[in-house]
């Protein structure tokens, strides 16, 4: 496994996060009398726009959910792969970084024991560097 491939549920829920502030954002502007569609003095341009931000929301909902269902999957694919690693502390870095998505400060914090965020970064990439 590549360090790209260990980013990926990382990147897809990034992705994930910003398409829901997005619909969050349309929701908003698809609310009749809300100042952004018109309000009530907008008549058929409050109308046309509802009708837009409907449609566009429909087709970000749907990207949502292809996204989480992806990253489930990927989740899944990275979990499998964690397990596989025979080393106890570099399976709890690698979940805290990849699954859990956390600063490698946050890792290296999150083990204690004197572990730094280079020491955890480093021991990674040696293991990434041997297969």
């Amino acid at each position: 496994m590549t360090l790209r491939e260990l980013s990926q549920l990382y990147w897809l829920n990034r992705e994930i996060e910003r398409d829901v502030r997005r619909l969050r954002e349309l929701q908003g502007l698809a609310l009749p009398g809300s100042p952004s569609a018109g309000g009530a003095a907008g008549g058929r341009a409050a109308y046309d726009r509802v009708g837009l931000c409907a449609a566009e929301l429909a087709d970000l909902e749907s990207v949502i959910r292809e996204n989480l269902r992806a990253a489930l999957a990927e989740r899944c694919r990275l979990e499998r792969y964690i397990a596989s690693v025979d080393d106890s502390l570099l399976r709890q870095v690698l979940t805290l970084r990849f699954v859990s998505g956390l600063s490698w400060r946050k890792v290296a914090d999150e083990l204690g024991g004197g572990n730094t965020a280079d020491g955890c970064r480093m021991m990674v990439l040696r293991r990434l560097e041997r297969r």
